[in-house]
């Protein structure tokens, strides 16, 4: 009778002993994996949110720059911006409303991408930083 014997590139990788593995092995630090993941979770949001604002409040500046810092003036153009919504097809409204959905998104991105660099070099700059002592 005949044997086949078979040997892989898996079968040659030399099985890690107890010894080895415990010896080479680092015992993970959980408080600090926790404080790290804790501090990019809240300057990732703090990110997000200031993008968006900043997105958010650029029109605003710019109508109120177009209507010389005069209130009356802005609301007498949203009103009119309003009145034409209102008796506008309903293709022209959803068409609308879609400009404004992509206007924003390209906005959102472009400033988040723009804004991308300074976050990551205040990212690892935090993160590198060590423990400070409370007063």
């Amino acid at each position: 009778m005949m044997v086949l014997e078979t040997t892989t590139l898996v079968d040659r990788v030399p099985l890690p002993t107890a010894r080895r593995s415990v010896r080479n092995r680092q015992p993970v630090n959980w408080l600090a994996l926790g404080q790290g993941t804790c501090l990019v979770l809240i300057e990732a949001a703090g990110f997000a949110v200031s993008t968006l604002l900043l997105v958010l409040g650029l029109p605003l500046f710019v109508f109120l720059l177009l209507a010389g810092w005069n209130l009356e003036a802005l609301f007498a153009q949203l009103g009119n911006l309003a009145e034409h919504y209102r008796t506008a097809e309903p293709i022209a409204r959803r068409f609308f409303a879609q400009d404004l959905q992509i206007g924003f998104l390209i906005a959102s991105g472009g400033l988040a991408l723009l804004r991308l660099p300074a976050f990551l070099r205040r990212l690892d700059r935090r993160l590198n930083e060590g423990p400070q002592p409370h007063d």
